[in-house]
């Protein structure tokens, strides 16, 4: 489920040059497109969190209860995405004073979301342990799953699927916002002017994460797994206990196929598509006008 420029000038005659955001002004920007897109496409994130568990979709709620987790999801997505934005926009601007030719532009936006989504991971990951655990049935109280990840599994277990997350987001940004940003200079360029207006970056938005999303949805699958996987209060593990990105990955190979590292894949296009269209369009939108205001 999921980067955003300063608005590049395109080379254009006389182009007005787009104002610089500031770090404050990124964190409302991504607070407000995070909690929008969260909020909006929940019941996709759930279908799709449903057919990626080892339990199988109809096991995991089916088509019931698609809201299951939904205040825990509201709860991380406001400070998750102004994490991202405040580190993807920070690195940006700094990367770009260091490595000014246009040509450098692909490794500048992707190191700065790689930047963006190791912060935001400290965030996110919390939230969607819970969230994921509620959504296949595992728990219908927020209270009751943090409960039992601090009793059976500590702390730590709030950040079970961390490294998993990174690998699958790092990857997934550094397709999509390179993507997303050239597209948004070509489009400006082709009308020469040095920025697009925010319902043209939502489409960027939406064809960046669309494609993104299908890429790599193998590491989806993979993360859902070790999220999902819990101990037991003896310290057993279960058949369905999965650990480590390359072990899930093999084992889920072996014992289901290749075709089950795609599952929920169509899920997962549609919500990123739609998803991407509605966080980077607001996103803009939020920082047009408190760029504008400020």
């Amino acid at each position: 489920m999921s980067d955003l420029t300063s608005l590049e000038s395109a080379m254009v005659a006389v182009p007005t040059a787009p104002k610089q955001i500031s770090a404050l002004q990124s964190i409302m920007a991504g607070a407000m497109a995070g909690t929008a897109v969260d909020t909006a496409l929940f019941p996709l994130d759930t279908l799709k969190t449903r057919m990626q568990s080892k339990a199988g979709f109809a096991a995991s709620g089916g088509f019931r209860g698609v809201y299951s987790g939904l205040t825990t999801a509201v709860i991380g997505s406001a400070p998750g995405a102004a994490m991202f934005f405040f580190g993807y926009e920070g690195l940006k601007k700094t990367l770009s004073a260091v490595m000014p030719d246009p040509q450098h532009a692909p490794v500048v936006h992707m190191m700065s979301a790689t930047g963006g989504e190791i912060v935001a991971c400290f965030v996110r990951v919390p939230t969607e342990v819970i969230k994921q655990r509620m959504q296949t049935k595992q728990f219908t109280a927020t209270s009751a799953a943090v409960k039992s990840v601090i009793h059976n599994e500590g702390v730590l277990g709030f950040y079970r699927g961390y490294f998993s997350t990174v690998a699958r987001e790092i990857p997934f940004s550094c397709i999509q916002f390179p993507l997303y940003e050239y597209m948004k200079r070509t489009w400006a360029a082709s009308t020469d002017r040095a920025a697009v207006d925010p319902w043209q970056a939502a489409i960027c938005g939406s064809i960046s994460g669309g494609f993104a999303a299908a890429v790599t949805t193998p590491l989806d699958v993979v993360k859902t797994r070790v999220m999902l996987s819990q101990r037991n209060p003896t310290g057993a593990q279960s058949s369905a206990y999965y650990s480590g990105i390359t072990s899930t990955f093999k084992r889920i190979l072996a014992e289901e196929g290749p075709r089950a590292l795609f599952s929920g894949v169509g899920p997962r296009v549609m919500w990123i598509s739609i998803g991407g269209s509605i966080f980077l369009g607001v996103y803009e939108k939020t920082k047009l006008i408190v760029t504008r205001d400020s």
